[in-house]
């Protein structure tokens, strides 16, 4: 009797051990692989259920916020200013997931959970999400998206000291409410929607469209000179109409069929083509690639949003293209730059030569008011000497006293600009603008396009098209 109870001990004491291995062997080594497997739905409407903190501007206007739902989820994404930072909030989505700063800062809003440091703590909730505040105002936001208005493109307003991104509109937008909504058949309809407009609306032109950038690469081009060949910004290049090109019979022509001359202060002051295409072959190929990667070309701005896109300037074969390389010189051929990559290039001139990482961050602060990590402004490219950028912003400022860019002009504020007009498929054109104010100490710098004018006449210049959008976003950054 006593041997069978003992056999009946051991075998249960064995099944006991294998439950008890079974049971580690799925909670410890099985555990993140079960947790994040894509049937687990349990999973996924936990976490989509946690509490999630606020997204605001830097002038305190709430961005995205979670309220209580009377559903499974316990809690709802909510985006109180619908489209007007639709792409940099992106959304929090139970079928496409993050985007945007929800994307970035998604550990930060979630929060954690504390380890418990005593009894009390088992009886409270001790989760902390993190309430994220931006650099950007919606005052500027409002302003860029009112003065850009219906027409396709992007406006970006930076900080040239530090880098923080004070706006960041692209038209056409979205709003993120639907995304974020619990009924799955809406925001698949909703998702639907938004992918097969033609128009694209979930693309963020600020930051993720490449274009080229037109004559506004001209101020990369003249860096070129000052930095790595100075004794051509005082050449008097010859006036002409149009500019033969070696290797081919094309020709470089002027806007408008003007001609223009004269030495890099002049040259840059008229926007003349045929000016730059030469001092692009004077330069050569690889002076003009250099400084086009000091500026950040060929390379990704660390933006703390997804997928920022890496402008180029083109890996050519320039020795057996030499049309090519004029034609990079003025910002055509195979250059192609985002709109903030073209307001960092301003920036860097507007900051002394150094380009500052740009940021949307500017504190992170948990439930309980603590602040978890704050902006730190670093340097992202050194593009030139404080000397040659001062140089480079006097010819800046000729181009907006008495030059192509006269409509950004605002009374007494000296604005330094330049002007774009970048030829695209047919007779369209995008207008660009980048400026900075004010000129001798600046608080911002702002690059504008408007996509696709149609016609190649003066009408659809950035100096008619696109300056008066960068003077509102001056004039409003400035206003007291």
């Amino acid at each position: 009797m006593d041997r069978q109870i003992r056999r009946l001990g051991v075998v249960l004491l064995l099944l006991f051990s294998m439950l008890f291995a079974r049971l580690n062997y799925l909670q410890v080594v099985k555990a993140n692989e079960l947790s994040n497997k894509p049937g687990n739905t349990r999973k996924a409407t936990k976490d989509f259920s946690g509490d999630r903190g606020v997204i605001q501007t830097a002038d305190g206007v709430v961005l995205a916020q979670s309220v209580p739902s009377a559903d499974a989820f316990k809690l709802q994404r909510q985006y109180p200013e619908r489209d007007l930072f639709g792409h940099l909030t992106g959304y929090f989505s139970f079928t496409y997931g993050a985007e945007g700063l929800e994307k970035t800062y998604n550990d930060d809003l979630a929060g954690h959970t504390d380890r418990l440091r005593n009894v009390r703590d088992l009886l409270s909730d001790r989760t902390r999400t993190g309430n994220l505040t931006i650099t950007a105002t919606k005052k500027l936001q409002q302003v860029a998206r009112d003065a850009l208005g219906n027409r396709k493109g992007a406006v970006v307003a930076i900080n040239p000291a530090d880098g923080a991104v004070l706006a960041m509109w692209s038209f056409p937008s979205f709003d993120p409410n639907p995304l974020a909504a619990h009924d799955q058949r809406a925001v698949q309809a909703s998702w639907d929607t938004l992918t097969k407009d033609p128009n694209r609306p979930l693309l963020p032109r600020a930051y993720r469209e490449r274009y080229a950038p037109g004559s506004t690469f001209k101020v990369v081009t003249s860096a070129a000179v000052l930095e790595r060949q100075p004794d051509l910004a005082a050449k008097p290049y010859p006036v002409l109409r149009e500019l033969d090109l070696p290797q081919t019979t094309r020709n470089l022509k002027n806007f408008g069929g003007e001609s223009c001359g004269g030495p890099l202060p002049q040259l840059l002051k008229v926007s003349c083509n045929t000016g730059f295409g030469q001092i692009g072959l004077d330069l050569g190929p690889q002076k003009l690639t250099d400084q086009a990667h000091a500026f950040g070309f060929d390379d990704r701005p660390p933006l703390d949003l997804p997928a920022v896109a890496k402008s180029v300037f083109g890996e050519q074969d320039f020795a057996h293209n030499q049309p090519a390389l004029a034609q990079s010189a003025i910002g055509q051929q195979d250059v192609a730059a985002s709109p903030l990559q073209m307001a960092l290039v301003a920036a860097g001139v507007a900051n002394a030569g150094t380009v500052m990482k740009p940021h949307l961050l500017a504190e992170v602060r948990d439930s309980e008011g603590a602040v978890v990590r704050s902006a730190n402004p670093e340097p992202w490219q050194r593009a030139m000497s404080p000397q040659n950028a001062a140089a480079l912003r006097d010819m800046m400022i000729g181009v907006v006293n008495g030059g192509t860019a006269t409509r950004v002009a605002i009374p007494g504020v000296q604005v330094a600009a330049k002007t774009g007009t970048a030829q695209t498929v047919g007779d369209n054109s995008h207008a660009w603008m980048i400026a900075f104010a004010p000129a001798e100490a600046p608080r911002i710098a702002v690059a504008v396009i408007v996509e696709s004018q149609p016609g190649l006449g003066d009408n659809v210049t950035g100096g008619r098209v696109a300056a008066p959008i960068a003077r509102a976003m001056i004039q409003a950054a400035l206003a007291p």
